[in-house]
């Protein structure tokens, strides 16, 4: 059964006790109102939703990963049971030894500000990168990263109690951008449950959660000198699930495949 998309400010605040941030609930903001839903994909059925998401194929798209992405139901598919659920294979295709999937809303769905959100269960191993990013609709006039990235959430499976969010633009792009990250409390493994992983993000300013504690905010104003703030223009949703690559590094011998991302909705909010 899923999860409310916001859950108890008890729990958020034991999370931020741990973590060291302040909590605080993203529904609760009497200036701005409350957040309204513009945008969802809830994965039921058995057939992923073609007027939503389109299949990104190929290899490495810049980043090393070891992976060749196909549209495949073995990489990606439904479970019937409001599940989307792709899946990297140790299997070959042309020199690539990994097959996975990476989906995007490009052309179908993209929003200047809001809230975005997914309920998700991460796999694990080395060499492992799940990720729920999004990326500026302007990139093939602007390039990347002109074009803008938020990473609402990056995971190395070697660090199986840890996840990322990050910006990357101009000046603060790649080994360089502007990024934090999150533990669970008591150093609970992602792996083993449902989180749920959110931006919020206004004129001017980005906000990080898990679940829904607050981990990290990023603003216009606090840029470095040569730095530029490019978020403030429609962004299109991207998840997929990496093998390999410069963020987590390669599989080893330890890791063990398949390994499976489980998504139970994904959600677009506006005020």
């Amino acid at each position: 059964m899923r999860l409310p998309s916001l859950v108890s400010t008890l729990i958020a605040s034991t999370f931020a006790a741990f973590v060291g941030v302040t909590a605080c609930s993203s529904s609760e903001d009497a200036n701005k109102g409350p957040w309204v839903l513009t945008w969802s994909d809830e994965f039921d059925g058995t057939t992923l939703d073609g007027s939503k998401w389109a299949h990104e194929l190929g290899a490495s798209f810049g980043t090393q990963q070891l992976d060749f992405d196909t549209d495949s139901t073995d990489n990606a598919s439904l479970d019937g049971n409001g599940m989307l659920v792709i899946t990297a294979r140790k299997e070959q295709r042309g020199t690539n030894g990994y097959t996975s999937a990476r989906l995007n809303s490009r052309g179908k769905f993209a929003q200047k500000y809001g809230r975005f959100e997914a309920r998700m269960k991460l796999p694990t191993g080395q060499g492992m990168w799940p990720a729920f990013w999004l990326l500026g609709d302007d990139y093939d006039a602007a390039g990347w990263p002109g074009c803008g990235e938020i990473d609402i959430m990056e995971n190395r499976g070697s660090e199986k109690t840890i996840c990322h969010g990050s910006l990357h633009g101009p000046g603060f792009s790649g080994g360089d951008a502007l990024t934090n990250r999150v533990t669970l409390p008591g150093n609970a493994v992602f792996a083993d449950d449902f989180h749920l992983f959110a931006i919020e993000w206004e004129e001017g300013v980005v906000r990080f959660y898990v679940d829904t504690a607050l981990y990290q905010t990023r603003e216009v104003g606090k840029l470095a000198r040569n730095d530029k703030w490019v978020f403030d223009h429609p962004f299109f949703i991207i998840v997929n699930l990496a093998v390999g690559g410069a963020f987590g590094g390669d599989p080893d011998a330890s890791t063990v495949f398949p390994q499976s991302l489980l998504v139970d909705y994904v959600r677009v909010y506006s005020r």
